[in-house]
């Protein structure tokens, strides 16, 4: 899951990213300066981090995404219910509406998800 943990600048740094990209690497580091006051030192530092996650990519100067926001979050979801519920869905939904319960709009949703499911040919 290391992959797809980030601290909350990174995550910051990750949402000025998804927000601009494709962006110039320079361009980028000006923003970050004046967004969080970094150095452009500490900009590519973060940025090749990132990279070396395999989020983005800096190609010949210009930042692009590898995994879209949507992509990340749902990657970050699969890795938590993996590591923290051996991979079952139905666990980690068990131990969630112990203390979360759903409203009738929350379980019409998990109910169509479902069924959409099946329709497509689960296997």
């Amino acid at each position: 899951m290391e992959q797809f943990k980030l601290g909350e600048m990174e995550q910051r740094f990750a949402d000025l990213i998804w927000a601009q990209a494709p962006i110039q690497s320079g361009q980028l580091a000006r923003l970050c300066e004046e967004a969080f006051g970094w150095k452009r030192t500490t900009s590519y530092t973060m940025l090749k981090r990132l990279c070396d996650r395999q989020i983005f990519r800096n190609s010949n100067g210009i930042v692009e995404m590898l995994m879209t926001k949507e992509e990340f979050q749902a990657s970050q979801g699969e890795a938590f219910i993996k590591e923290h519920f051996n991979g079952s869905l139905p666990q980690f939904l068990t131990a969630f509406t112990k203390k979360n319960k759903l409203d009738r709009q929350e379980i019409a949703e998990l109910k169509k998800m479902i069924e959409e499911y099946e329709e497509g040919g689960c296997t």
